[in-house]
């Protein structure tokens, strides 16, 4: 994904995406355009499915904490260290 993708919002992928395929279905797209677009597609879909889990994974922590279940990572020190 290009660098400007990187801090695109879910909302702003997903309204591009949506409107890729609106346009890959209308059957006006030439050939050599919906490669093109097809990959873009591909692209912002992956970055909303990331976007996705990243959202996932702060809310299954919010409901570790909320029960009081918070884990975090146990430091030890070795003797001679």
């Amino acid at each position: 994904m290009e660098s400007k993708d990187v801090k695109l919002s879910f909302e702003t992928a997903l309204t591009k995406l949506e409107t890729i395929v609106e346009s890959m279905e209308s059957g006006e797209v030439p050939l050599a355009d919906l490669l093109a677009k097809f990959e873009e597609g591909n692209k912002l879909l992956k970055h909303c499915e990331a976007r996705l889990k990243e959202a996932e994974l702060k809310i299954e922590q919010l409901k570790k904490e909320r029960d009081g279940v918070a884990f975090t990572k146990f430091e030890t020190e070795r003797p001679g260290e």
